[in-house]
């Protein structure tokens, strides 16, 4: 399936590798995303030898032949098993063609160890799809610099973390009619894990800024922005002070924006990029930006729609698709009490249903929690009411429309 001339996007929707002949983008398997295509030639199933175009069709791979999906589920820690707990029982309520196989990856548990983790990854390469919650990383430094949640995102490549930061209709905020997406690259930066003590008290982080990736993330997000109809693209940056590691990112951007006339292009340093979304939000589009920025932005724009009980979040490789909270904490001082908002669980899974062409489950499980919010009766405190996280559950399942 050949991309539009000077688009770098493939036309339509469907399974299978969509070749792009300008080599600028794909769409993963059954979903809307563009991902990093190459111009290789391919074997008589229409697949290249590169690991990145091994895309196989999500239903042929991913089906059960009574016709349910798997799906990997990671409840990760704090609220994320009470959360999980609402996602399965909303699912079981709609009907939904989705069977979970679960895996616990904990280092604050004790649950973590690398013959997890590569279960873990064994499960992903089956499924190709996963629901988790936040896997916390403890502070202390204990021998092992990266943290299994970092060391999964490497393993599977997760190399783009998409935001899409949306008001919700009925629920009032400092800012209302908000819509905006912030899209992070997450495999290096400053999350490299390379970190060492040069000299006593001397400590040497490095932050790792490389041509390939920045190409990658900023092809993703102009790709995501064609897909999506959107209009521009904001690079975020501070190559006024890193001139080589953020030059070089933004040099990247620049380079690929000259790709798509058609989106208009700017960018913004990332302390005045906090500072505007503070004041007007709505100037923004789509952002782009390196690890550590994006963790800040994400955060910092969930707070402006209602916090991170609200945001839906989802990362992308080649191959894997997963499914989170877009700002991503465990609240643990609220575990066991029954308070957590099921929300941004509920509507990354919504999401993730759509990324397996389950359009219609997606629809009523986006639409029942959307209408419960609207009507404003059942909110969890973080909302300004008084609900728990069962009478929020309890109220989608009575909004569904089946």
């Amino acid at each position: 399936m050949l991309c539009e001339e000077g688009s770098g996007m493939a036309v339509g929707r469907g399974f299978g590798v969509n070749n792009c002949a300008k080599g600028a983008g794909v769409l993963h398997a059954g979903s809307n995303l563009p991902l990093p295509c190459c111009t290789q030639v391919r074997d008589d199933t229409g697949l290249c030898g590169r690991s990145e175009c091994r895309f196989l069709s999500l239903q042929s791979e991913n089906t059960k032949s009574e016709g349910t999906f798997q799906v990997t589920m990671l409840p990760g820690d704090g609220v994320g098993p009470e959360l999980m707990h609402a996602v399965k029982e909303v699912f079981k309520a709609a009907s939904v063609p989705v069977v979970f196989d679960e895996h616990h990856l904990s280092e604050v548990q004790n649950m973590a160890s690398e013959e997890k983790l590569d279960q873990v990854v064994d499960s992903m390469k089956e499924s190709k799809v996963a629901l988790i919650g936040k896997i916390h990383t403890p502070m202390e430094y204990k021998g092992e610099l990266a943290s299994y949640d970092m060391r999964l995102r490497r393993k599977l490549d997760l190399f783009a973390n998409v935001v899409h930061v949306k008001s919700l209709p009925g629920y009032k905020t400092r800012h209302n009619n908000l819509d905006l997406v912030i899209i992070r690259e997450q495999t290096e930066g400053e999350y490299s894990s390379l970190e060492h003590e040069s000299a006593k008290g001397v400590i040497e982080c490095l932050k790792i800024i490389t041509r390939a990736k920045s190409q990658r993330i900023a092809k993703f997000a102009f790709d995501y922005a064609t897909k999506k109809g959107r209009s521009k693209v904001t690079a975020v940056h501070k190559a006024n002070i890193m001139k080589l590691g953020d030059g070089l990112f933004l040099q990247c951007c620049e380079e690929v924006a000259e790709l798509y006339p058609k989106i208009k292009f700017d960018t913004m340093i990332i302390d005045n990029c906090c500072m505007q979304l503070v004041q007007n939000p709505y100037q923004f589009d789509v952002l782009v930006m390196p690890n550590l920025y994006g963790n800040i932005i994400d955060n910092l724009a969930a707070g402006l729609v209602g916090g991170a009980g609200v945001v839906p979040g989802e990362s992308y490789s080649a191959e894997y698709a997963v499914f989170e909270m877009g700002a991503r904490h465990p609240f643990a001082q609220a575990v066991g009490r029954n308070i957590a908002n099921p929300t941004a669980m509920l509507l990354s899974a919504a999401n993730m249903l759509r990324h397996l062409n389950l359009e219609f489950h997606s629809n009523l499980i986006s639409d029942a929690v959307k209408k419960v919010i609207k009507v404003g009766k059942v909110r969890t405190a973080d909302m300004g009411g008084y609900a728990t996280s069962l009478d929020f559950t309890q109220a989608v399942i009575g909004a569904l429309d089946v």
